[in-house]
């Protein structure tokens, strides 16, 4: 009879420090954020897919074409094409297509660029409802629509 009465006032005091200590958290302010309505700033090291860079007084890619990127991917998702126009010292990109599926943000292509042409971009929320989506980015298409910088 003693031990039932034992296990009982156990139970109780049990159950009392469990609905303080959940009184306590039901009154604290929410750490959470509203996603879509809010944001929280991004860390300056965040490292989103690679974007080429725009070149300020022409407006074009800095690419050259160099294929340097695409021999030092590791994950082979970068495809380079470029042509020699008249009147230019260098190549120019024409395509720049990138594999998102594939690419594992090593971070390989923007080390080994010579002229600076690609960095990684500060977009984090990449959203669609097929995988084809980000099967081929066409980056040079985004640098001249102006869409990505």
């Amino acid at each position: 009879m003693g031990r039932a009465i034992r296990e009982l006032w156990t139970g109780f005091k049990s159950l009392l420090v469990g609905m303080g200590i959940t009184l306590r958290q039901f009154f604290r302010p929410t750490v959470n954020v509203p996603y879509p309505y809010r944001t929280l700033p991004i860390s300056p090291r965040y490292r989103g897919h690679i974007v080429l860079v725009r070149d300020p007084q022409t407006g074009r890619a800095l690419c050259i074409a160099c294929k340097s990127c695409e021999k030092a991917c590791p994950s082979d998702c970068i495809v380079v094409e470029g042509i020699k126009r008249e009147g230019e010292k260098r190549k120019s990109v024409t395509e720049f297509k990138l594999d998102f599926t594939r690419c594992s943000l090593c971070g390989s292509c923007v080390e080994v660029c010579p002229v600076d042409a690609i960095t990684f971009s500060k977009q984090y929320n990449l959203a669609s409802t097929t995988k084809t989506a980000f099967y081929q980015i066409d980056l040079y298409q985004q640098v001249m629509e102006g869409s990505e910088q």
